[in-house]
């Protein structure tokens, strides 16, 4: 019978993770990150400035930032699963409403609902999925979920280049994506099933004072680690597209971008499990420093499409591990830190593209911010060295 009980437990924990990995891809992948391949279109088609461009993107990241406060409350009305359904569909249903409308005001109303939407998706997808997926011993499977915000990336850059390449324009470019995203939402139905009941979280701890302050010291690392990343990950294409020499690989950018995160979850999950969580972050964060410096210094295509891919590499990584890392520092039920984590990551990543549209103005190039961008992050490696966890070498 045991046996038998594993057995049946393969696929339905296998079925579990791939439900993540499809909501993720839609919401994150799709919902907050395809904007970046289709932002040039807008520009051309519309006439946007950086500064407004990067307003429409820190939109969507206020929204990230207040969905992700209001998904620490402890007590919301309803269950987990429908508050993730229906924000899974209200991302897929603003993606669309984008190639409907052209006014600035209603972007950025969208754009900020859709923000909401992908937090509350990326904090009850991760809630309902990880811990079932830990209770079932399964908890390896969880690179799988988060690997769903790589597959999105990939897909949607596919999906623009293709469609751009047949002479669509920008609308169509955000219809498609919304109405992939849809599709998405139908499969998550049947993969992520109501929880078991009796399946209730563990009461919250603390872990102590040295936990708490190693666990503020990382979400401030968290915080600039979202800005850190943020400037490259909006505005790359565009810088693609304003050299002439690099506007051949403007649909490759991405597309390393999104290729390259698809196993890095994988990578820096297992890094962290031989040399500590605190020290794979440490490592990502360096290595993502240096892509996002080489977007802005290097003078060849090459260099430029491998600082993509160490961007592409590192972001999910640096996104798991962390929200790992702050699991293991928090005890009992997560779900309020990792909630705080998601809103200081959504604060850092709200003021990058604003700034960086306004030192763009300023300066006509995307050099300043990123190279700040860059600092940010080898300041939230130099923190994170602080947050060692008791056996932290340890996998769980």
């Amino acid at each position: 019978m045991a046996g038998r009980s594993g057995e049946e437990a393969r696929p339905s924990a296998a079925a579990l993770a791939l439900g993540g990995c499809i909501a993720l891809a839609a919401a994150m992948g799709i919902g907050r990150f395809v904007y970046t391949p289709i932002l040039p279109f807008m520009e051309q088609g519309l006439g946007l400035t950086k500064a407004e461009a990067g307003w429409i993107a820190s939109a969507n990241f206020l929204g990230y930032l207040l969905g992700a406060l209001a998904a620490s409350r402890s007590h919301l009305p309803g269950g987990q699963r429908a508050w993730f359904l229906a924000a899974l569909a209200l991302s897929a249903l603003t993606t669309l409403a984008m190639g409907l409308v052209d006014g600035m005001a209603v972007f950025l109303v969208l754009r900020f609902v859709g923000g909401v939407a992908s937090a509350f998706v990326l904090i009850f997808a991760s809630a309902l999925v990880l811990e079932r997926l830990t209770a079932a011993g399964r908890g390896g499977l969880s690179a799988v979920h988060f690997a769903g915000v790589g597959c999105g990336i990939a897909a949607s850059a596919l999906l623009v280049a293709g469609l751009a390449g047949a002479g669509q324009d920008w609308r169509v470019l955000w219809l498609a994506s919304g109405g992939l995203s849809i599709l998405a939402l139908g499969l998550v139905f049947f993969l992520v099933p109501p929880a078991p009941e009796g399946g209730a979280a563990a009461p919250a701890s603390d872990g102590g004072g040295r936990a708490r302050r190693r666990l503020a010291l990382l979400t401030t690392a968290y915080g600039l680690f979202g800005f850190g990343y943020v400037i490259t990950a909006t505005f790359i294409s565009s810088l693609v597209r304003a050299s002439p020499e690099l506007q051949p690989i403007e649909p490759l950018v991405w597309l390393a971008v999104g290729l390259s995160a698809v196993p890095s979850v994988a990578l820096w999950t297992w890094i962290g499990g031989r040399l500590g969580y605190h020290r794979s972050f440490v490592i990502a964060c360096l290595l993502e420093a240096a892509g996002v410096a080489m977007t802005v210094l290097a003078e060849n295509a090459l260099a430029v499409i491998a600082g993509a891919a160490l961007l592409g590499g590192t972001f999910m990584g640096l996104t798991a591990v962390g929200l790992i890392h702050a699991r293991r520092l928090s005890g009992g039920n997560p779900r309020r830190s990792l909630a705080l984590m998601t809103a200081a990551f959504g604060l850092g990543q709200m003021i990058g593209p604003a700034f960086a549209g306004y030192a763009y103005r300023l300066g006509d190039s995307f050099l300043a911010p990123s190279l700040t961008a860059a600092a940010a992050l080898v300041i939230a490696a130099a923190l994170a060295m602080r947050t060692a966890a008791d056996n932290s070498g340890a996998v769980h």
